[in-house]
């Protein structure tokens, strides 16, 4: 239910039946005063009060609902931080078993911040970025991926052959790129198609030249 009309003796009251009516907390509802109630005089002519409620939408919104679906149905109890502006929406979950929602490398968080990323940017005007992460697991993925490149980098300045690292989604290979994007001797780029896709390290041409 989106949409009510409710009324009641006060507004209080119509406020209150109306927003358990359609099980929404206050803070995701707008509501519309259509008429003004009255007490009448001694009883005689008294109007109800009349509101019109209707359940918000917005990104945060979507994105909750969508994930407390998720994760009660895979029989987690999971609390969601979301912190929203006009550009992202950073959403921190939390709970028992949060090993379930990373997956392998992470595979069942990427699955869940894509959907949660549709979800969110359906329809709308402008897109929204979304970062789905649980017990920090971006922040500890990116520094072993950082830690990777540049051992990798290593080898490749040593021997001189160039390194095919394994399978990772567009957003791993982002940070391995980032992390390598400066360094004097390797240069970076990717091969194969998704999800197959991978990093491949090789030396500079001018150090080549000069091996």
């Amino acid at each position: 239910m989106t949409t009510l009309e409710q009324t009641g003796k006060t507004y209080e009251e119509a406020l209150m039946a109306g927003l358990a009516a359609m099980g929404l907390p206050s803070d995701k509802v707008d509501v519309e005063v259509l008429e003004e109630g009255s007490r009448g005089f001694l009883g005689l002519g008294a109007r109800p009060y009349r509101l019109r409620l209707v359940k918000k939408d917005t990104p945060a919104i979507r994105a909750e609902e969508f994930l407390k679906n998720v994760t009660e149905r895979m029989g987690l109890d999971v609390a969601l931080d979301i912190r929203e502006d006009e550009e992202a929406l950073r959403i921190e979950m939390q709970g028992d078993d949060q090993g379930i929602l990373i997956g392998h490398r992470g595979e069942t968080l990427d699955a869940l911040q894509y959907l949660t990323s549709l979800l969110v940017n359906k329809g709308g005007k402008e897109y929204r970025r979304v970062t789905l992460d649980t017990e920090g697991y971006r922040a500890k993925r990116e520094q072993t991926l950082i830690h990777l490149a540049q051992r990798m980098a290593a080898k490749v300045q040593r021997s001189g052959r160039r390194m095919v690292l394994e399978p990772m989604n567009p957003y791993e290979r982002r940070i391995l790129h980032s992390a390598l994007q400066d360094n004097p001797y390797v240069t970076t780029h990717s091969e194969g198609d998704e999800p197959n896709r991978r990093v491949v390290i090789t030396l500079k041409k001018a150090e080549k030249t000069n091996a």
